[in-house]
């Protein structure tokens, strides 16, 4: 079936009609449409692995079986060493973690089907299916407006997704899962080990400069569609974690699911920064710690030290920018063709971000300021840099509050004397959290982003599934030279 759909890598525009479209969606193969998801979900499930090279996948008989059966058993068996190996030209030959290729041309070819284009009257009954399945579990009756529906096990769908999110193309069922199925994101949800499901995730942003960039936009955008979630934002903070060893800047010998996920998230804003310069990875870094930071709880002090930092970062920034704005004003106008760098526009974005990083921690003070002592102590420490935001008028409402917590808790301290400890300042930060009137606090609307996914998502997903499937099917050859559908690497 993947070979059958596979003339959209010959054309560089999405397929819209196709005789395999009308044959798949309006065909013979609709009644079976709910059976074939399920059951490839289920390969995906099960992922078994292959018999060792040279097994008799028939049963022997004591006779030999005669010429028709070592035929059959010499073909099958054929058939699994270029499973197992790779045919010619295969490139997953080269990746050893693939155990169970059926899982994984299954799982492709399920994302395929899924992200086939609507017919102009029939919408893609896989989608469909895909979208409405529901767990064992749940006794109650299916929509009669609902079609191809079916139940599959949760709890094993939801263990396979832990364990496969090394691959892109799990990471991308993931998405499409938590995206599309309201069944699949109210259970995944409602876990309590909700680490099992988000560690590979942050992993998967943590290795950033290893990753191509569309699974790390599918993580980042499961990422914020579980921040979506309040419960969600408040669980993570409850959960412990000790010895990340994936974690190389520093040794977190014991951190929260929620510091880790702030200090990963702030990591690939500071990547992004220095290398990709990326507007939409930057927008939903940002959106996802918005979405948490009204439930911040008991931040690790290295992940309030990050907030701080990435803020100073930004700030540094802006000066740059706005020094370079300044000098191009002012100095002699160029007789060359060379354009001038678009300084207004760098500004306006480094200022869209500085507010939106002076929301977030605005948000934590006004909502969590007595379960946060680590990132009012980060503030004091950097009081400075929010100095020149004070009077900005792009920022004067929102620095009202940051403003006044600083102000507060510097008096304070300047009332306790000096050579003050790290403990100390802890213990007096803890004590004036209690005294602060709370009603000095301006309040301003709640925090909260929504991942939409952009109009003619299929622009972005056809090729992205394609790319997965000639680069991951296993004993399936396209000539690259004939590939239109997107850009192939130079060898």
């Amino acid at each position: 079936m993947v070979v059958f759909l596979s003339c959209q890598l010959f054309h560089k525009e999405v397929l819209r009609q196709s005789i395999s479209h009308k044959y798949l969606m309006q065909g013979p193969c609709l009644p079976y449409t709910s059976k074939l998801v399920k059951t490839l979900l289920y390969n995906f499930i099960r992922q078994e692995k292959p018999p060792p090279p040279g097994t008799h996948v028939f049963p022997q008989q004591s006779d030999g079986g005669g010429l028709l059966y070592g035929l059959a058993s010499g073909v099958a068996t054929g058939l699994w060493t270029v499973f197992t190996l790779g045919g010619a030209g295969s490139k997953a030959a080269a990746s050893p973690e693939l155990t169970s290729p059926l899982a994984n041309q299954s799982l492709l070819l399920l994302l395929v089907l899924v992200n086939l284009t609507d017919a102009p009257d029939i919408p893609n009954p896989y989608r469909q299916a895909v979208s409405s399945f529901k767990n064992t579990q749940d006794s109650s009756p299916f929509p009669s407006s609902i079609p191809h529906t079916f139940q599959i096990n949760f709890n094993s769908l939801y263990t396979a997704l832990c364990e496969q999110q090394t691959s892109d193309q799990a990471t991308l069922l993931l998405y499409t899962l938590l995206h599309q199925n309201s069944n699949v994101r109210t259970y995944v949800l409602a876990r309590t080990d909700m680490e099992n499901l988000v560690l590979p995730i942050l992993e998967i942003l943590y290795h950033v400069e290893e990753r191509n960039s569309h699974h790390v936009y599918m993580a980042l955008i499961i990422l914020l569609i579980l921040t979506e979630d309040d419960g969600f934002n408040r669980s993570i903070h409850e959960v412990i974690l000790r010895n990340i060893t994936w974690y190389s800047e520093r040794v977190l010998t014991e951190i929260s699911l929620g510091s880790l996920l702030i200090l990963v998230v702030i990591r690939t804003i500071q990547y992004n920064m220095t290398r990709t310069r990326d507007k939409y990875l930057h927008t939903n870094c940002l959106a996802a710690l918005a979405n948490m930071s009204a439930q911040f709880r008991s931040l690790h002090q290295y992940a309030a030290q990050r907030i701080i930092s990435l803020f100073s970062l930004l700030s540094k920034k802006h000066n740059k920018v706005l020094e370079q704005a300044t000098q191009s004003l002012r100095g002699p106008l160029s007789s060359s063709d060379v354009p001038l760098p678009d300084y207004a526009q760098d500004l306006s974005v480094i200022e869209e971000v500085i507010r939106m990083m002076l929301e977030i921690i605005n948000s934590c003070l006004t909502n969590s300021l007595h379960h946060n002592p680590n990132l009012v102590y980060a503030l004091l420490y950097k009081r400075d840099l929010f100095e020149q935001f004070r009077t900005h008028p792009s920022f004067q409402d929102i620095m009202q509050n940051i403003d006044l917590v600083i102000s507060f808790f510097s008096s304070r301290l300047l009332q306790a004397g000096a050579e003050l400890s790290v403990e100390r300042v802890l213990e007096i930060i803890k004590q004036g959290v209690v005294a602060l009137p709370k009603d000095r606090l301006k309040k301003f609307p709640e925090l909260k982003f929504k991942y939409v996914e952009e109009e003619q998502p299929e622009e972005f997903f056809i090729p992205y599934v394609w790319s997965l499937v000639y680069n991951s099917a296993v004993g399936l050859y396209w000539n690259p030279q004939d590939i239109q559908l997107f850009a192939m690497d130079s060898d």
